[in-house]
């Protein structure tokens, strides 16, 4: 068995927001153990194999340490991608094989993000510095009825902070969540705002392109969940949140597919019941969420052979060119992830 070593710092976070944000409160933290354990489902006639893993790093939210890689690969490294920055755990295998194993753990320490003290006045910036958060992608359109909606919903806001909050707030009270939507869904932005319902990859999906219609420069922020308990299974338990730009201030967290899913779970239409959520969601995310990575329409490092991803929250692989995922969530692949908090 190869083994490859490394020390980064990531995290997990564990708690859901289930009360209104105090001001001043401390942030909350969660910190876990994450295994993944491939093996690859692969037809039997397979010579080359390539797999890419999501693959979280550090940053002010998150810390990520001892990374450990092991499996019966012919080689493995992490990449970078060139357009997002983002990090992808590949491994590869060449010639015949009956198994084709890989194991994956590292250990998360997660901090809850609180971005509300929002400054009075708000300074202007450089829409071409933020072009790529500005941008159309394949299933996110800027304008047409994308724009008009956009600017219907935010008519007479003047600031990002004015225009995303309405564009929150809309999204809230006018989408849905759709439990019947495979994983966290595709994020077909014309045909959701004919339907209104989807999972979180849907919704923010929504949020950032009528964003970007306006100029607020938006993005998904895709990783995945951390669920109750002790330890488990999280192999479904992808999640993903938005962010938009404020000038002067930073990246802002909203989750409002969070929101939505807090009324399904009450199984009410009612914001009054869950008021203190859609108030914690503008500006905060909570603990129980580990983040991998932006940007659509992906290119990875080094290059897949079968056009261009949608997002990267899932393992993606391919045999002698060939994708081996069945749809955008290759839960097909044979891969297990798990979780044991620390």
């Amino acid at each position: 068995m190869k083994a490859l070593r490394f020390v980064f710092v990531t995290a997990i976070v564990f708690s859901l927001a289930a009360s209104a944000f105090a001001a001043g409160a401390k942030a909350r933290e969660r910190s876990a153990e994450v295994t993944v354990n491939v093996g690859l489902q692969t037809p039997a006639e397979s010579k080359n194999v390539r797999l890419w893993i999501p693959y979280p790093v550090s940053d002010e939210n998150q810390t990520i340490e001892d990374v450990n890689i092991k499996g019966n690969f012919s080689k493995s490294s992490i990449y970078r991608d060139g357009r997002y920055g983002n990090m992808a755990l590949y491994a590869e295998w060449n010639g015949s094989s009956k198994e084709r194993l890989l194991t994956y753990t590292f250990k998360v320490k997660r901090r809850e993000v609180i971005k509300k003290d929002f400054p009075k006045k708000e300074l202007s910036f450089s829409k071409y510095e933020f072009r790529e958060y500005l941008t159309a992608t394949s299933f996110g359109p800027t304008d047409g009825k994308v724009r008009a909606l956009a600017e219907k919903i935010t008519k007479g806001a003047k600031t990002n902070l004015a225009k995303a909050r309405l564009i929150y707030d809309w999204i809230v009270s006018n989408m849905y969540r759709d439990p019947n939507i495979k994983g966290c869904g595709f994020g077909e932005v014309d045909k959701l705002l004919v339907s209104m319902g989807g999972k979180c990859g849907d919704i923010h999906s929504v949020f950032v392109a009528l964003s970007r219609s306006i100029g607020v420069p938006a993005r998904e922020i895709f990783g995945i969940r951390i669920p109750k308990g002790k330890e488990g299974d999280m192999t479904k338990a992808q999640h993903c949140w938005a962010e938009f730009y404020l000038p002067g201030y930073g990246w802002v967290p909203v989750d409002p597919s969070d929101v939505r899913k807090a009324m399904l779970e009450k199984k009410t239409d009612s914001l009054n019941e869950v008021k203190s959520l859609v108030e914690y969601f503008f500006g905060a995310v909570d603990e129980s969420r580990i983040a991998y990575q932006s940007g659509r329409d992906l290119i990875l490092n080094p290059q897949q052979k079968e056009g261009k991803l949608n997002y990267f929250m899932y393992p993606y692989a391919e045999a002698d060119g060939k994708t081996l995922n069945e749809d955008l969530f290759g839960f097909n692949l044979g891969y297990k992830i798990s979780f044991k908090e620390l």
